[in-house]
């Protein structure tokens, strides 16, 4: 089984969306994973969106980032309103139901352990739970558990593909390190605290797509911008189609 995995990355998921546009007609995985934005990117691509479609999503999210600061009343809140993002990971999970397999990532908050989720079991707050990124967005609870980024944990599900089954994939990475000094000390730290530690495939057969470093501010990963949307789906069709050939040589031996 082929399986596309998009990592986590915030904005920097229209990175994702241009390397798409360059690979879907030549690259039909069987099965797609993701976690934080990676999940959002790929519940489009499993329900089957046209890549002109994903991109025009990218460069129209003017109200998904409006945030307004607020004072969180509980542990479980962010500073963040995230009502508007809500809003369009609603929208997007009315618009597509998969039509290949389909697996998001969350972390449960308190067991500091992640968790697979598939098909027709998700719903918009399972969206929308794995890009809840802790301590900025309010946490997601859900059948009573509370969960949290995605990609908290290992910012690429390359296990959670393993895990339904995949024997071989394509790994769009936007995310090569955590953006920032804040984020690199906090995402290391709940890692330590972490009972899980992502295992090694040996046998997987992996292409990793993935931009030579940051492609912008921990604030530009967070806050929308048109012209940098544009930016990172030039970024990832231009890398896609330097790896094209070479994606398309692989996969085609199935």
């Amino acid at each position: 089984m082929t399986a596309l995995v998009l990592s986590a990355g915030g904005m920097y998921g229209a990175y994702q969306a241009g390397a798409w546009k360059e690979l879907a007609d030549v690259f039909r995985p069987d099965l797609v994973v993701g976690a934080s934005i990676g999940a959002l990117t790929g519940w489009a691509i499993a329900g089957g969106c046209e890549p002109e479609e994903l991109i025009a999503r990218w460069l129209h999210l003017e109200g998904a980032s409006n945030y307004r600061w607020k004072i969180p009343r509980r542990l479980s809140q962010g500073v963040l309103d995230t009502a508007p993002l809500r809003c369009v990971i609603r929208n997007l999970h009315d618009s597509f139901r998969p039509k290949i397999g389909y697996g998001v990532v969350l972390t449960d908050l308190f067991q500091l352990r992640p968790r697979v989720f598939r098909g027709s079991e998700v719903t918009w707050l399972h969206l929308a739970a794995s890009t809840a990124v802790a301590g900025l967005f309010d946490q997601v609870r859900i059948d009573g558990r509370l969960y949290t980024d995605g990609g908290l944990l290992a910012s690429v599900p390359l296990w959670a593909a393993v895990e339904l089954g995949a024997t071989r994939a394509l790994v769009i990475d936007v995310l090569p390190e955590p953006p920032g000094l804040v984020a690199k000390t906090f995402v290391s730290g709940m890692r330590r605290l972490s009972r899980f530690r992502e295992p090694v495939h040996w046998d997987l057969e992996v292409i990793r797509l993935t931009p030579t470093r940051l492609l912008g501010s921990p604030w530009e990963a967070i806050a929308w911008s048109r012209r940098n949307a544009e930016r990172w789906i030039e970024a990832g069709q231009r890398d896609a189609a330097a790896m094209k050939h070479s994606i398309e040589n692989c996969f085609e031996r199935q």
